[in-house]
C-alpha cells in the first residue's frame, strides 16, 4: 500500500471511500457519525487545497482516505476537553475523516504510521458509537483523554499517543 497527496482529480474516487466507509459504519451499529451530508465534497476539496489530505492506494487504486494536520494548534475543537485532560499541549498532528473502502486490510495503521512518520505527537477523535475506531485506537496504544466536541457540537471520544 502506498500513501499519496490527494489531487482534485482524486474527489469522485475519495467520495465513493466515503460512501462506502459509511456502509460500514452503518453495519457495525454507528448510525451517528457521518450523517446529513458529512463530510461533504467541499470539505474534502478544503483539505485537498490545504495539502491536507491523503489517499491509500492498493493496486494504483483508491481504497482509503483521510485528513492530517499538523503544527501548535491544528483543530480548534481540541482547546477545551472535558472529564479529562490531553497528554501534553505540545504541537500535535490529528487524523480526520478517516474512511476506507473496505476491501483493503491496514487502512488505519498505514494513516497512523503515515502520520507518526511526521509528528510524534497525535490526537485524533471518534464518534462514541465507532466501536471499530476505539478498539483499534486502545489497541495501538493510543490513551483516552476525554471528551471534545466537534463543530456541530456533538461530543467525541477523544485519544493521544506519543512516540518516544
Amino acid at each position: 500500500m502506498e500513501i499519496i497527496a490527494a489531487q482534485p482529480e482524486d474527489i469522485n474516487q475519495i467520495m465513493l471511500v466515503i460512501e462506502q466507509a459509511k456502509q460500514i459504519m452503518r453495519k457495525n451499529g454507528n448510525h451517528t457519525q457521518w450523517i446529513n451530508g458529512y463530510p461533504s465534497m467541499e470539505i474534502i476539496a478544503t483539505d485537498i487545497r490545504n495539502q491536507h489530505a491523503f489517499v491509500c492506494l492498493a493496486d494504483m487504486e483508491i481504497v482509503g482516505y483521510f485528513c492530517l494536520m499538523t503544527g501548535d494548534d491544528p483543530d480548534p475543537n481540541y482547546k477545551v476537553i472535558e472529564n479529562g485532560a490531553w497528554l501534553n499541549s505540545a504541537p500535535y498532528g490529528v487524523i480526520h475523516r478517516l474512511a476506507s473502502s473496505g476491501t483493503t486490510k491496514g487502512i488505519a495503521r498505514q494513516a497512523f504510521d503515515f502520520a507518526f512518520s511526521r509528528i510524534s505527537n497525535v490526537r485524533v477523535d471518534t464518534n462514541h458509537d465507532n466501536i471499530p475506531m476505539q478498539n483499534f485506537l486502545k489497541n495501538s496504544g493510543f490513551s483516552y483523554c476525554g471528551v471534545i466536541y466537534v463543530s456541530d457540537g456533538t461530543p467525541r471520544d477523544a485519544f493521544q499517543k506519543i512516540l518516544g
